[in-house]
């Protein structure tokens, strides 16, 4: 056989399909031409099922990288091709992929442009093995669908969502009113396989318990009286994509019971009906309450707690997150200011500090209410103290008086802290009451060594409480 490609023609397809590395090509309109066997195994998508199709269509939520080819060949502004170009995709299997590309521009003889070929290799594994674990001396904000934080406790918990969004676990998100729950659900959806297909919520808290039931599986006709036509419960209009049920720890023990069926089964039965109906639901749950305890009170079965807890994320109240205070209103201006047509920037540094010591009872949410009345009433740049709600004010205010007197003393003497001096500050203070003054595990909980802990105490003047 002849094995000189250039004389063989035929051997070449040969040899780009035995590469471990994935070859393509694409025309000028951006759309693959080609696609290799070991571009099909890296992805797991078929050539049948790429080519023809637009670059752009292996991006999405956090994908990136396949799009700037069409952006190349339509403007190729004198460059020969792409080099070195980290990609990021979804595998047809749903894994995140991690992919270094190059391209090049095939041109005709006349040096117009008819195409580019590329090639790509996986740096999924290496990229894994290379990320670090979240550390809260990390000073890089990560935003995740709606949550954002740079303190170690949400770092934590954007991590735990990504792992929640790469399987179909059945996860329960714990948290106060306020925390996020529902947009944590929601990232976990949007990053998993399931995101092209339905996220339908619904808070089962607020549905009285005679009718809770149809709302979740649906009816049939002249199920129960009033029941004028076939009804689709919100298990079948999810179906193929995420169930949130918000407040399941409100849920009726009977209808735990019928849950745990359905999510055993993966059927369900409307109202009234004599069939079952195949479901393919993820099911995400929340709740604020202590479902250990609701266990022993007889209010919530053992065996349903175990079913929707097999992955649990846990949402930090705010005042345990001071830290990303200053992070999460700046990220609400930005947001909400062009809402409201205001030419707003951000805060001036009495607005900030209050913000920071607030108690925060209704957490994120409340935060998030407190920066929209500010935007309301707000003239100028920068949102000042006084455009914060007075009841914000007030409740910072008997927060400082209730506070001790040597602390009152050691933040007087104290330098002039910027917000998120007083942020950090703030934070480690919560720590160390938590543990007590244990400093050795307070540094534990907070990211950094005893040494840094030691250094941090020094700056900020804080001497543990008297003996």
């Amino acid at each position: 056989m002849e094995l000189d490609y250039r004389k063989n023609p035929e051997l070449l397809a040969q040899v780009i399909d035995a590469m471990a590395d994935g070859v393509f090509t694409v025309d000028l309109e951006g759309r693959f031409a080609s696609w290799s066997a070991g571009a099909e195994r890296i992805t797991g998508w078929s050539r049948d099922e790429i080519v023809g199709k637009p670059c752009s269509a292996l991006e999405g939520p956090e994908c990136e990288g396949f799009g700037k080819i069409g952006q190349l060949l339509a403007d190729p502004g004198g460059r020969d091709g792409i080099h070195d170009q980290q990609c990021r995709i979804v595998a047809k299997d749903g894994r995140p992929l991690h992919l270094l590309g190059n391209l090049r521009l095939l041109r005709e003889s006349d040096a117009t442009v008819s195409g580019a070929v590329g090639t790509f290799t996986d740096l999924t594994a290496w990229v894994v093995q290379q990320t670090p674990a979240p550390q809260a001396s990390d000073t890089r904000a990560r935003a995740l669908g709606g949550l954002v934080g740079k303190s170690k406790s949400m770092l934590e918990v954007l991590r735990r969502i990504e792992l929640a969004a790469q399987s179909d676990v059945s996860t329960l998100v714990r948290g106060e009113s306020g925390t996020g729950k529902e947009l944590a659900a929601r990232a976990i959806h949007d990053h998993s396989a399931r995101r092209a297909k339905p996220f339908v919520a619904i808070n089962v808290a607020a549905i009285p318990e005679s009718l809770l039931e149809s709302e979740l599986f649906g009816h049939v006709k002249g199920a129960f009286t009033g029941a004028l036509r076939d009804k689709q419960g919100v298990f079948a209009q999810a179906n193929g994509g995420t169930l949130f049920l918000d407040e399941i720890g409100e849920l009726p023990p009977s209808l735990q019971a019928k849950l745990l069926r359905v999510l055993q089964e993966r059927k369900v039965r409307p109202v009234g009906s004599d069939r079952d109906f195949d479901i393919d639901v993820r099911l995400v749950c929340a709740t604020h309450r202590d479902l250990s305890q609701r266990m022993e009170a007889g209010l919530f079965r053992e065996d349903f707690y175990y079913r929707v807890r097999v992955f649990e994320i846990e949402l930090p109240p705010l005042r345990e997150r001071r830290l990303d205070i200053p992070l999460l209103a700046q990220h609400f201006v930005d947001e909400l200011a062009p809402r409201y047509r205001k030419p707003v920037r951000g805060l001036t540094r009495d607005a900030l500090e209050c913000l920071v010591e607030a108690p925060w009872p209704g957490n994120v949410r409340e935060l998030r209410n407190a920066i929209e009345h500010a935007l309301v009433v707000v003239h100028g740049e920068h949102i000042g103290l006084v455009d914060l709600p007075a009841e914000l004010r007030d409740a910072r205010d008997r927060a400082r008086g209730t506070a001790a007197s040597s602390e009152s003393v050691a933040r007087a003497s104290l330098p002039k802290l910027s917000p998120e001096q007083s942020a950090e500050r703030a934070s480690i203070l919560a720590t160390l009451e938590r543990t007590r003054w244990n400093r050795t595990l307070a540094a534990e909980l907070l990211g950094i060594s005893r040494m840094t802990l030691w250094s941090k105490l020094k700056k900020y003047e804080l001497s543990g409480p008297a003996t």
